[in-house]
C-alpha cells in the first residue's frame, strides 16, 4: 500500500488596509463599490467581523483604530494596550510626573540655563500623539519653574479633518497664557516634518525653521495657519513657518538645549529625530555645527537611536510569527516600504 506525503498547503494572511464594515451607505466607498470578489469570499468562506476601535484593540473607548494598531493586535493574536492608552492612564494616576526620564530632562535644562523644546503633532486624533499629552508635559515644565518653553506644533489634517488646526493651537495658546509659561514658536504641516519615506528635501525644511529660525515669521500661530487656508493650503501642508518671539536667540533649537518629541508612534518621528541625533548624518546640509541637544523620544522610535526614551518598548512575547518560527514553519512577509508589519516578526 503506498502512503502519499500530506501536503501542505500555503496560507496566506493578508491585511486590507482600509477596508471596513458598515451598514450605513452614504459616505461608505465599500457599499457602493462593486466587490464581486469579496461577496463571493462572504458566501462561500467561514467568516466574522472583529472591532478594530476602541478597547477591543487596547484604545481608550472611541478611538478610532489605525494600521500599526491593527498589524499589532492582529501580530500578537490578542489585545495589545496602545501607548496612547499607557501614556493617558499615567498621566491620569500620576506616574507621567514622576518620569525619571522627563525629570532628567528637567534637570537638564535648569543645570544649563538653556531652552526646553516640545516638539509633535498637535491635535487629539490619537494615531500619533495627543494633545493631551502635550498639555501634561507643559503641567510638568509649569512644577518645575522652567523659564524658556518653546512649542514646535506640527499640524495633522488627516487624522482630523483637514482644516480644523486653529482651534487645537487656541487651545494650546490659551493653555500656555494660564499657566504663565512657554509660546509656540514655529508651525509645520506633518507632510514636512513627519515624512517616512525618505523626502529629506520636506524634512530639512522644517528642520532649517526649528533650528535657524529660517521661515516667514507671524504674531501667531493662528495666523499662519490663515494665510495657508487663504493660498488654498489644508493643514497638513502647511509651510513651516514662525511666530514672532520674545526672544529670537532662544527660541533657536540649539546646543545645550533639551527636545522631547512627544508623538507616540514611532514611523513618522524617526526620519526628524535621526537629523537631531545621528552624528554621521549626511542626508542634507544641517549647517556648519549642527546643536547638540539632549534629545528624549516618547516611545522608542527605533532600537539603534540612542537616546533617553520616556517609555521604552514593552516586549511582546508569543507572537504569531513566533508560533510559526517555532513549530519549524515557514513564512514570507511582503509589506509597502512605508509600512513594516514589526508585530509579525518573531
Amino acid at each position: 500500500m503506498t502512503h502519499r506525503a500530506k501536503t501542505i498547503k500555503p496560507i496566506c494572511l493578508i491585511i486590507l488596509d482600509g477596508w471596513g464594515l458598515s451598514a450605513q451607505i452614504d459616505g461608505n466607498a465599500i457599499r457602493l463599490a462593486k466587490t464581486p470578489h469579496m461577496d463571493n469570499n462572504y458566501k462561500i468562506y467561514p467568516n466574522t467581523r472583529l472591532d478594530a476601535s476602541g478597547e477591543a484593540v487596547g484604545l481608550p473607548e472611541g478611538q478610532m483604530g489605525n494600521s500599526e494598531v491593527g498589524h499589532l493586535n492582529i501580530g500578537a493574536g490578542r489585545v495589545v494596550h496602545q501607548e496612547l492608552t499607557r501614556i493617558s492612564k499615567e498621566i491620569k494616576n500620576g506616574a507621567f510626573f514622576k518620569n525619571k526620564v522627563l525629570i532628567k530632562t528637567i534637570e537638564n535644562v535648569k543645570k544649563n540655563n538653556s531652552s526646553l523644546h516640545l516638539m509633535g503633532l498637535v491635535s487629539d486624533g490619537g494615531v500619533h500623539s495627543h494633545i493631551e499629552h502635550l498639555k501634561a508635559l507643559i503641567n510638568l515644565v509649569n512644577d518645575s519653574k522652567i523659564e524658556n518653553l518653546f512649542i514646535h506644533a506640527f499640524l495633522d489634517g488627516r487624522d482630523v479633518p483637514p482644516r480644523s488646526a486653529i482651534p487645537y493651537l487656541k487651545e494650546i495658546d490659551y493653555y500656555l497664557k494660564k499657566k504663565g509659561i512657554g509660546e509656540i514658536s514655529s508651525v509645520s504641516g506633518r507632510y514636512y516634518s513627519m515624512d517616512r519615506d525618505n523626502r529629506w528635501d520636506r524634512v530639512k525644511k522644517s528642520y532649517d525653521t526649528l533650528v535657524y529660525r529660517i521661515g516667514e515669521k507671524f504674531k501667531t500661530a493662528a495666523d499662519i495657519v490663515e494665510r495657508s487656508y487663504s493660498n488654498d493650503i489644508n493643514d497638513e501642508f502647511v509651510i513651516p513657518s514662525l511666530v514672532r518671539s520674545r526672544d529670537e536667540e532662544k527660541a533657536k533649537i540649539k546646543t545645550g538645549d533639551s527636545v522631547i518629541f512627544f508623538n507616540f508612534r514611532p514611523d513618522r518621528a524617526r526620519q526628524f529625530t535621526r537629523a537631531f541625533i545621528s552624528e554621521s548624518f549626511n542626508e542634507f546640509d544641517r549647517g556648519e555645527k549642527p546643536p547638540g541637544v539632549h534629545f528624549v523620544c516618547m516611545t522608542q522610535y527605533d532600537k539603534t537611536f540612542n537616546v533617553p526614551v520616556a517609555f521604552p518598548y514593552r516586549e511582546i512575547k508569543n507572537t504569531l510569527g513566533e508560533v510559526i518560527s517555532n513549530n519549524n514553519l515557514r513564512q514570507l512577509r511582503i509589506a509597502e516600504t512605508e509600512n513594516t508589519l514589526m508585530s509579525l516578526s518573531s
